[in-house]
């Protein structure tokens, strides 16, 4: 990058910094006190006044767990791709499709065809869950519902309600999926409270 680049560049961290304190709904005291860094730095660094410097950035890239890159805005290299890393768990595959953290976070999950269906072996965790079948026949086990949902629908639940997903027919099943904290919902217009419906037939 040329001298004018570099400039464009280090003049955009404290807006984009300040951005990212909103957004986490942190105060300039509560940063002071979690990256030892003072009030009135953090303040002239956001607003353009304190020119960033790796000994600064560091300890906010690590509170905002957000990489380095993200904070300056780095250019990008030049490929275009983007590298997704799918994660394998308990038989499924899971592409993130979103890399912020905090808040919801986006996946694909991919359930392999079996020859035979597993069986249910419903789990608890702290969130909210909302789904969407892209493919395939879903097997959806919450509570004492036993759903089946088809491409096209969608269900909504708390987490610590005992759940488990797969295949209701030993096929394939690709979904997209949007995973909260207790308390973050996906802002849908139906309404949450009442349960999915079996798929008839």
């Amino acid at each position: 990058m040329d001298r004018s680049t570099d400039d464009t560049v280090l003049d955009a961290v404290g807006p984009r910094l300040r951005a990212l304190r909103r957004d986490r709904g942190i105060t300039l005291l509560e940063l002071a006190a979690t990256t030892g860094v003072s009030e009135s730095t953090l303040s002239r660094l956001e607003s353009g006044h304190r020119r960033p410097s790796l000994e600064l950035l560091l300890p906010l890239a690590r509170i905002y767990d957000v990489p380095l890159d993200d904070l300056v805005g780095a250019p990008g290299t030049g490929d275009p791709r983007i590298h997704l890393k799918p994660v394998s768990r308990f038989g499924m595959t899971f592409v993130p499709l979103s890399r912020r953290p905090g808040g919801v976070h986006a996946f694909k999950m991919i359930i392999p065809a079996r020859p035979e269906p597993l069986e249910p072996a419903p789990q608890t965790h702290e969130g909210f869950e909302w789904l969407y079948v892209l493919s395939g026949r879903l097997r959806l086990v919450l509570g004492e519902h036993d759903l089946t949902l088809p491409p096209g629908e969608a269900a909504e639940f708390n987490t610590p309600l005992p759940h488990w997903l797969g295949s209701a027919d030993g096929g394939a099943v690709e979904l997209l999926i949007l995973f909260g904290l207790q308390g973050v919902r996906a802002h849908v217009r139906t309404d949450p409270a009442r349960p999915p419906q079996a798929e008839s037939g």
